[in-house]
């Protein structure tokens, strides 16, 4: 995030860590000031922006605010804002921050990163939700306009609930994705060739999906109707298998009926939803 900004013509003053090593890592790679103490870098900086692991960010919020009430002549909050990077996680962690006079917020890119030395170059068309305290909302919207970010405003009630749909669509997609490798290894084809089979199918299907919708872009034996080879799936997975399968054949099926609301799905729903009340 630090050399995304500093590439877009923002003003970094740099970073502090627990580790000296990290925070001299990040400062050479944004070609900024590595601070030795919190106390320093709250002194240097209008707005202060924590990205560490979730669990974390409660804990370091604690000890700025500490260290704010401890040397007020030169530590104050006043007018500074403060942000952090999680998705789970809302701007309410900022316990108590109303009486430091600063104002904070949660900012959210909406994306994978898996590389922390390129993820920079995928961040120009990702889309930022955010949600906070009106004055520090205001300010951090003006950061990412000037970046040519579109920003999003969320509840802070709702970030649980939407960072489960991101990790839907993305870590739930590869857990998926995996299955299927391992059911094709089964069948006697490689992981390798069964990236390969699987390829096209995928690229399109993702393509589709974007392109058209979820609903025009579904296909398969639940979408047909065919009720025959739903139960054929069923009797070839082990039990733990099967259930996954039954419970997102229930979300298929969801998206079949408002596709194809004329078609009878009574068959797959008795397959589909009856054996998973079974297992109840």
């Amino acid at each position: 995030m630090g050399r995304y900004m500093r590439e877009h013509g923002l003003f970094l003053v740099g970073y502090y860590s627990r580790s000296i090593e990290s925070s001299e890592e990040a400062g050479i790679f944004t070609d900024t000031k590595v601070f030795e103490d919190l106390e320093s870098i709250i002194m240097a900086c209008d707005m202060l922006c924590i990205a560490t692991p979730d669990d974390a960010i409660a804990q370091v919020w604690a000890e700025i605010r500490r260290i704010s009430e401890e040397f007020p002549e030169t530590c104050s909050l006043e007018h500074k804002v403060l942000c952090h990077f999680s998705g789970s996680l809302s701007s309410e962690v900022f316990s108590g921050i109303d009486s430091t006079g600063a104002s904070g917020c949660s900012i959210h890119p909406m994306s994978a990163f898996s590389d922390r030395f390129t993820s920079h170059y995928k961040l120009k068309e990702v889309i930022f939700t955010m949600e906070g305290q009106p004055e520090a909302c205001r300010v951090m919207t003006g950061v990412f306009s000037l970046l040519g970010n579109k920003v999003l405003q969320i509840e802070p009630g709702k970030k649980s609930l939407y960072h489960c749909a991101a990790s839907l669509v993305s870590n739930f997609m590869i857990g998926l994705y995996q299955m299927g490798l391992n059911l094709l290894e089964e069948c006697g084809i490689g992981e390798k060739e069964g990236e390969e089979l699987f390829q096209p199918l995928v690229e399109k299907n993702v393509h589709q999906m974007l392109w058209d919708g979820a609903v025009e872009a579904l296909t398969g034996p639940i979408e047909r109707g065919d009720a025959g080879t739903v139960q054929k799936h069923l009797s070839v997975l082990g039990e733990s298998d099967a259930q996954i399968y039954r419970l997102l054949g229930q979300k298929v099926l969801a998206v079949a009926e408002e596709k194809n609301p004329e078609r009878d799905y009574e068959a797959i729903k008795n397959i589909i939803i009856g054996s998973t009340l079974d297992k109840v």
